[in-house]
């Protein structure tokens, strides 16, 4: 369904650069008929447009088909009537194009053979190809931000989770720091021991050595008392 309004809107962009084509090569009184889908077969427009004579006529029918092709790569499938440029007709299958001698589009009269179309002025056509573009655009737009919503709950989750491990890393550094210290603690402690120990032992070892010399002073003494 949305190729279809796609593709219509794509030939409708077609059929107002055709009629551009007509307003800059001087045409006169250029309609548009909106073909009933039942009455029209493949076509799904007709543009209908007056040439004063037959060089305008084929300038008319040119300019379009250059334009056409330069701009959007769009070739007629077929072309009938340049010769004469009483009336040229260029069939581009979703809409065809009919430049018209003035006194020939009356003998014709196209646009009342094709009762069940809908007639518009180019500038009807011009205001209904923007209503249906802004359309295209809101759509479009829509369609973006739904999909971007579920990505978004999809990442928060994620994102979540990642501040809670930041967080738990924060929280968890200042702890590691106070067990450091915590474990420092214990080691002063035993090293002021062991430096109390270590001072404490000398003074009785010098006590020992005291005994030891009075020891050896006695026998002297003992000896000059038997001398005597």
């Amino acid at each position: 369904m949305a190729t279809v309004e796609q593709h219509h809107l794509q030939t409708r962009i077609l059929v107002q650069a055709a009629y551009q084509a007509c307003e800059d090569k001087k045409a006169e009184d250029t309609r548009i008929l909106e073909l009933d889908p039942i009455d029209s077969g493949l076509s799904d427009f007709f543009l209908v447009t007056s040439a004063a004579n037959d060089r305008q006529a084929i300038a008319i029918a040119d300019e379009i088909e250059l334009r056409l092709k330069k701009e959007f790569g769009v070739m007629p499938n077929s072309v009938e009537g340049r010769r004469k440029g009483e009336w040229i007709l260029l069939d581009y299958v979703d809409f065809v194009v009919h430049v018209f001698l003035v006194e020939r589009r009356a003998f014709y009269d196209i646009e009342r053979l094709r009762k069940s179309a809908r007639p518009l002025t180019p500038a009807e056509f011009d205001a209904e190809l923007k209503a249906a573009l802004a359309e295209k655009t809101l759509a479009a737009r829509k369609k973006a931000t739904t999909k971007a919503k579920p990505a978004a709950a999809k990442a928060a989750p994620k994102a979540k989770k990642a501040a809670k491990k930041v967080a738990a890393v924060v929280k968890a550094a200042p702890a590691k720091k106070a067990v450091k210290k915590s474990a420092a603690a214990p080691k002063t402690a035993v090293a002021k021991k062991a430096a109390k120990k270590s001072t404490a032992k000398p003074a009785p070892v010098k006590k020992a050595a005291a005994k030891k010399v009075a020891v050896k002073k006695k026998p002297a003494a003992l000896k000059s008392a038997k001398g005597k």
